[in-house]
């Protein structure tokens, strides 16, 4: 699309974020609008919905494109909205709502602190590839009865004990939270009614959901509890992810973004139309001087304040690159092991050089960023667009290399083809860390039903092999390993591939299933344990990647990798993974020696089970085999 010249100042003033300061005798409210607007207006209300307001305040203008008014009195507890003419709104940096999040509150935060919160520690991890990172809806984790926790749906259910020791149990180390700020399509008054919503339609961007808690209508409430689950998490040694959305919001006319100053943070084509890179009816323009300082403020804002340790950018390829750089650099100074990762697509043409944006083909450009790999992801179990075509997992041809490509972490290896690569010709990625290793998330079908789907009357002991499989080939790969919840129990969204507003039956985890399949469960708690006791699976670095991992050559629909010469800091001297989607048993020359078999048809056990002699290694059908010796 073409781009248009914007009629909007090249440089605005650097507004701070402090919307209301306050003080116990006045509030200085601000609010970032165009230095030409007429008759803008703060107005205080003594509820979060409803009411007349108590007091309106006509603002001033304080500087390019800065209004202020000072309201006597102490607001503490109130609540405030802005009005430049094109209707009220909570403003762009609310830290607390009312219910819905139609007006902003002014609170005491320092009462969200939950005891202890001061002494909050985030959990060590040295390399990004250290993470095992596992995708997980607050509704979809607790909701069901089979999940036995009390706060069904609710932030809280993460500090149950049941929960946090599963979690354990299962080894994971960051929890990647779907959208949790506050979002449009959950009406907060009518909770006891079924909503559900993934939650990528944005409000309030630095405000929880009042629906995750179990009061929207209390301001601090929302905002302790999203602490409490931050707290509960790191006590386990676990790191939280928030899932971000800056590249659109719920609407244009009806967002905080649009009321405040109009057509500045949108982009537009040439015709003068909103720009649809975002497939929701607008992007925002993360190059605008306020919407990149917006973009770097609320992830300082959510680091500081709720004790964050990563950020996944939704439709990371809407962005900039400058924007995404600048986001990383101010991360960095607070914390450099603090992760970012990002969709390295946009979901249609933006309004902005394509060689500017944050997409995949450009990560080399961002430094400590990473993105999800689709290569090895469809390679294995078939493409994005079409349910029904099957890939490696149902034994189609010339899929090798395109998991070869993630298994090496999307980096620069002399034995890959990229000419055979699925979707990519070249190595996109600097370091193995900038790449996410993963077979399904939220907005796809979940394995078990791609596999049905792709795989016309397969049956469950195939299916469970080839589940176990592609697992296998993420949690052994390079990359960062990212898998969505409940596939550890065998989960199933009833064949739906976009299930954001499905109902429970749909979305719910069963957690039955780990009574009906125990060796589901086992096998992702071993392959997890595997991969954070051998350092060789997640070396970390491009140059050791291109030292010791080795690829084998094997039949077709099989893929074989060796691990060498990675003593020091590892007691396994050489790691053989071979990978065989066949129906037969298939065989891979290997160097000469004496292997022990830790990994065989589908179970996994480190002390060894048994031995394999010779210069040839064989893989059972649809299953792993991992040697050593």
């Amino acid at each position: 699309m073409g781009l248009m010249t914007m009629i909007l100042p090249k440089s605005v003033v650097a507004q701070d974020f402090k919307e209301a300061d306050y003080t116990p005798a006045q509030t200085t409210f601000k609010v970032f609008a165009p230095s030409k607007a007429k008759n803008v207006k703060v107005r205080i209300y003594a509820e979060g919905q409803k009411g007349k307001a108590m007091k309106t305040v006509k603002m001033k203008l304080a500087g390019e494109n800065t209004w202020e008014a000072t309201v006597k009195g102490d607001m503490m507890n109130r609540f405030y909205t802005f009005d430049m003419g094109r209707g009220e709104c909570a403003g762009l940096f609310a830290k607390a709502v009312g219910v819905n999040g139609k007006r902003a509150a002014i609170i005491d935060m320092s009462t969200t602190d939950p005891e202890g919160w001061a002494s909050d520690v985030r959990p060590v991890i040295k390399s990004p590839a250290d993470l095992v990172i596992y995708e997980m809806h607050h509704r979809d984790f607790s909701i069901a009865p089979s999940s036995g926790l009390q706060h069904k749906g609710k932030f809280l259910a993460l500090t149950e004990q049941k929960a946090i020791d599963h979690l354990k149990a299962l080894g994971v180390n960051a929890i990647h939270i779907l959208p949790s700020y506050d979002y449009a399509s959950v009406d907060e008054t009518r909770l006891s009614e079924p909503q559900y919503n993934w939650g990528y339609d944005p409000v309030n961007y630095n405000v929880p959901e009042g629906s995750y808690s179990t009061d929207p209508y209390t301001p601090a409430t929302r905002i302790k509890e999203f602490k409490q689950m931050v707290q509960a998490l790191h006590k386990a040694g676990i790191r939280v992810i928030l899932d971000v959305v800056y590249n659109h919001t719920w609407d244009i006319d009806g967002s905080n973004f649009q009321r405040t100053y109009p057509d500045y943070f949108y982009r537009k084509t040439a015709d003068g139309q909103y720009s649809n890179g975002s497939g929701c009816g607008n992007e925002t323009a993360s190059e605008q001087e306020m919407m990149r300082k917006y973009m770097i403020e609320s992830v300082k804002y959510w680091i500081n304040e709720y004790h964050i340790d990563g950020f996944r950018f939704d439709l990371m390829g809407v962005h900039d690159i400058e924007t995404m750089n600048q986001i990383r650099k101010a991360v960095d100074e607070i914390d450099p092991t603090i992760y970012i990762y990002g969709e390295g697509w946009s979901a249609g043409s933006c309004a902005y050089p394509t060689e500017k944006l944050g997409l995949k083909a450009n990560i080399q450009q961002m430094p400590g960023i990473g993105a999800f790999s689709d290569e090895i992801r469809d390679a294995l179990r078939g493409p994005f667009n079409d349910d029904h075509k099957a890939a490696f997992l149902a034994c189609k041809p010339d899929n090798e290399e395109s998991i070869k490509f993630g298994i090496a972490g999307a980096i620069e290896h002399p034995q890959l083809d990229y000419s055979k690569v699925n979707y990519t010709k070249v190595a996109w990625a600097t370091e193995p860390t900038q790449m996410i290793s993963y077979v399904s998330c939220h907005d796809d079908m979940c394995l078990v039903d791609r596999l049905k789907s792709s795989i016309p009357g397969i049956s469950m002991d195939e299916l469970i092999r080839l589940n176990l499989l592609a697992q296998t080939a993420v949690f052994t790969s390079q990359g960062v390993p990212f898998m969505l919840s409940g596939e550890e129990m065998l989960r199933d969204k009833k064949g739906v591939h976009n299930s954001y507003n499905s109902p429970d039956s749909v979305n719910r985890l069963d957690w039955d299933n780990m009574k009906r399949y125990p060796q589901v469960l086992e096998y992702y708690q071993k392959l997890i344990q595997l991969r954070k006791n051998h350092p060789a699976f997640r070396l970390g670095s491009a140059d050791l990647v291109r030292k010791h991992l080795e690829f084998l050559d094997a039949p077709k629909n099989v893929v074989a990798f060796r691990l060498k010469n990675y003593a020091g800091r590892d007691d396994w001297r050489d790691i053989i993974v071979v990978l065989n989607a066949n129906k037969t048993p298939q065989s891979v020359n290997i160097p000469e020696g004496k292997y022990t078999i830790v990994a065989m048809g589908g179970v996994i056990n480190e002390q060894g089970m048994g031995n394999m002699n010779g210069n040839k290694a064989t893989a059972l059908p649809q299953s792993a085999l991992i040697i050593h010796n």
